[in-house]
């Protein structure tokens, strides 16, 4: 009896999680929810993530049309993606992030009779800043240096957090006037009493 009973519950148990039907909708919806809530806490150790190809500037600088694939395998590396059924197309990625992939680049690359016809994708060749192929009339490139904000103190920051930011401010510098106009007292005052003396 007690067989019975174990395997009809089993056989229960499992046609009815055969009729269960989540589709697609509702799993992206409910699915990533404990996953992503989970990212979100403090001491959750977060893998730096790193796929793929790194793509770099300087080595798309060096592709030029009509290279044969070999060259273009020297300068970039061997293609993550290579078709057998489209040989004439190598696919470059590059994705990084911590505990997701945050940053993705990618780059296509098309050939002709094994020839570089055609560069597509987030990185295309730059011309050469001097030498040949460099451009004639170069626009002079002035640095300007990056814009450091003024340090806020621990006070400023829960004044800006609560909204009274200016006004902590417009106080600070009163406080600070004043102070001034008391240091210029203070000097004055041995003059004054020099001049009481001497009467």
């Amino acid at each position: 009896m007690r067989k019975l009973l174990i395997s009809v519950a089993l056989t229960a148990s499992l046609t009815g999680c055969s009729s269960i039907n989540i589709d697609s909708d509702h799993w992206d919806l409910f699915g990533d929810v404990i996953p992503k809530s989970l990212e979100k806490l403090p001491f959750v150790y977060r893998p730096q993530i790193i796929q793929g190809n790194l793509i770099a500037q300087d080595n798309v600088n060096l592709l030029k049309p009509g290279m044969h694939k070999k060259q273009v395998e020297l300068v970039m590396g061997t293609a993550l993606l290579q078709d057998v059924f489209h040989d004439d197309r190598w696919d470059y990625y590059y994705g990084m992030g911590i505990g997701s992939i945050e940053l993705e680049k990618r780059l296509t690359l098309y050939f002709e009779n094994d020839r570089l016809v055609r560069i597509l994708g987030d990185y295309q060749p730059l011309p050469p800043l001097r030498g040949e192929g460099a451009p004639k009339n170069q626009k002079s490139i002035i640095p300007v240096p990056d814009w450091q904000p003024a340090p806020v103190s621990l006070v400023e920051k829960l004044a800006n957090t609560v909204g009274l930011g200016d006004e902590v401010e417009d106080a600070e510098a009163k406080a600070g006037k004043r102070v001034k106009e008391e240091a210029g007292d203070i000097k004055a005052m041995p003059d004054n009493e020099t001049e009481a003396e001497a009467e």
